[in-house]
């Protein structure tokens, strides 16, 4: 595979690079190719979105050449890295662990090539750790790390430094182990380079540095530890411009998972992006030219209604998550939601537009014979507090059925409005949807 001498050029434009431990990094980069890892903590049986910056980082670097190694923590996820916490974290049962392990490496495995030309591999940490007891991981290991140095790191200060919560001395261990992945991996398999978020600088400078000793006390040659430099790239961490953390709604994280978070909402929670963040998750999260970012990015300044950023980071993100199939669904049920297309949805569909959104469940046979009237529809509802509001709100245009305007207080419904054979979408006004199951 053809070596990309502007990767390090690319990560720059879309501002991914926060710390390096060596200037001379991109040099580096663009004259011969480098193994890469990024690790992964199972905190949950899928990533959400806070996770996607560096699981596509680490692709940008497979696409541009570079061997990509994605670690997940089956042995660190049993401590809970500190970075970043205020608090300790709880500890995972066998059970949780083994299935949030297989849960992110189905989803790490959706984003990088693990066959064909230069294939990605996905290793679990737990195999560097099996048969070595905790006696030799102290006497090997543990001798190259001095307590000050370790509690010089800002992920261990700031705890230290909590009175309330403090740190234990299982969490204070994190680095150590994950320092010893960064050494296995050069070991084993020849890795130069450990990306991570920013909170993760303290963790990745420890591995460079239990490198460099375990090579200066080598004293076997059963296992020849690479002579070549090792390095450290940090990416920014993601926030939102309000302050606000990103990846996260009302009603939970945004998961990558279609299972956990539709593709609708995922489409919806980047469409609703502020015009503060458009282009900087543009750069983030996209492969876009650089010249069709700058165009975007002048687009929020010259015509921020039309939201074009917005549409293209939604459009794009969610074809990478969710594919071309993902996208459509999710393009029609934001087009339907307030036109008579409506109707065309089908019922996973319609759930998922609708999941915020209260259900009254009514008999099916109401719909037989003369139907049911649409005041007592809308006052049973709850979409108006009586029939003579719900009389009213139909009389002055208030009140739609399946997005179409109905001003006949009259009005009946049958099984012919029905979508999916057995909903009815209410609206009152611009926003205030009900949503009603016959059964």
């Amino acid at each position: 595979m053809t070596l990309d001498t502007g990767l390090f050029a690319d990560l720059e434009f879309r501002g991914l690079i926060k710390q390096t431990t060596d200037p001379e990094l991109g040099t580096t980069l663009g004259r011969e190719s480098l193994t890469v890892y990024v690790g992964f903590d199972p905190t949950a049986d899928s990533l959400h979105v806070g996770s996607l910056l560096p699981l596509l980082v680490l692709r940008r670097f497979q696409e541009a050449g570079h061997r990509a190694i994605a670690v997940v923590g089956g042995a660190t996820g049993m401590i809970g890295d500190p970075s970043g916490k205020s608090q300790e974290r709880s500890l995972l049962s066998a059970e949780q662990l083994e299935k949030n392990l297989a849960g992110i490496t189905r989803t790490v495995s959706r984003f990088l090539r693990l066959d064909g030309p230069n294939p990605a591999q996905v290793l679990d940490n737990a195999e560097f750790f099996r048969g070595l007891s905790y006696i030799e991981f102290l006497r090997d290991i543990g001798k190259h790390f001095t307590i000050n140095h370790m509690m010089a790191k800002e992920s261990v200060r700031a705890r230290l430094e909590d009175r309330e919560h403090g740190i234990s001395y299982t969490e204070f261990s994190y680095m150590l182990l994950q320092a010893y992945d960064f050494f296995v991996l050069n070991q084993k398999h020849r890795c130069r380079l450990q990306v991570g978020g920013s909170d993760q600088w303290g963790n990745i400078t420890a591995g460079i540095e239990l490198i460099r000793r375990m090579r200066a006390h080598s004293t076997t040659t059963d296992h020849p530890i690479a002579q070549q430099e090792v390095f450290g790239l940090t990416h920014p961490l993601v926030t939102k411009s309000d302050g606000t953390k990103f990846g996260k709604t009302e009603s939970g994280a945004v998961w990558l998972d279609a299972e956990k978070t539709s593709p609708y909402r995922f489409y919806q929670y980047f469409i609703q992006t502020p015009d503060a963040d458009a282009v900087t998750f543009l750069k983030y999260f996209t492969f876009l030219p650089h010249a069709e970012i700058t165009r975007l990015e002048e687009t929020v300044k010259s015509a921020p209604e039309r939201r074009e950023a917005q549409l293209t980071l939604a459009r794009e993100l969610t074809r990478l998550v969710h594919g071309e199939a993902g996208l459509k669904r999710a393009e029609l049920a934001t087009q339907a939601l307030f036109s008579t297309e409506i109707r065309n949805l089908d019922e996973q569909t319609l759930r998922e537009v609708f999941q915020d959104a209260p259900t009254t469940r009514l008999e099916r046979a109401r719909l037989d014979g003369a139907g049911l009237g649409l005041i007592d529809a809308v006052a049973e509802s709850g979409l108006c507090p009586s029939k003579g509001q719900a009389r009213k709100d139909i009389q002055a245009g208030g009140i739609y059925v399946n997005n179409e305007r109905v001003q006949d207080p009259a009005a009946t419904l049958g099984a012919k409005d029905l979508i999916a054979e057995r909903f009815l979408v209410l609206r009152k006004g611009k926003k205030t949807y009900q949503l009603i199951a016959f059964e």
